[in-house]
């Protein structure tokens, strides 16, 4: 029981970062709680095997952004689950941050997987060594393409 009860404080302390994989992932409500909920399965399937090798929020961030890339590859496949009511809303606000905010996730949100990969880790202010752990990558590798995706999302802006 108190495995359960440390899956769940995690989860719970974790659900925002959860949540804004999905959010960039998916095309609508709907598909962000397909993904939340396939997030919190392979979460839960792989609990027990976290030896720990990494902090939780990194093996998090990998198990997030691998199922979320795992079932746009499997062509969405509509699984029979119940589903889960997400009550988070971090992106939608009519103030003018709230405007930049979700210009800003429109934009990542045209970039190819890893790069999204990338800059949400970025943006959750993750070191060059944790993103590169995140993605199976090294650190100049990880520095070089950030460099290329700001690049890429500054002239998305121009356009």
């Amino acid at each position: 029981m108190e495995k359960e009860k440390e899956f769940a404080k995690i989860v719970t302390d974790n659900k925002s970062t959860i949540y804004s994989i999905c959010y960039m992932y998916a095309k609508d409500k709907s598909e962000i709680d397909d993904y939340y909920q396939e997030i919190l399965i392979n979460l839960l399937l792989g609990y027990a095997k976290f030896r720990g090798e990494s902090s939780i929020s990194t093996w998090i961030w990998r198990v997030s952004i691998n199922t979320c890339i795992s079932f746009i590859r499997k062509d969405k496949r509509k699984l029979d689950t119940i589903p889960l009511s997400v009550n988070i809303n971090q992106i939608e606000s009519d103030d003018h941050e709230g405007k930049q905010v979700a210009k800003l996730y429109q934009r990542i949100n045209k970039l190819d997987k890893l790069e999204k990969a990338m800059v949400l880790l970025w943006l959750e202010n993750m070191s060059y060594d944790d993103i590169a752990s995140v993605m199976g990558m090294t650190v100049p590798s990880v520095s070089t393409r950030l460099v290329r995706i700001k690049d890429k999302l500054k002239q998305m802006s121009n356009d």
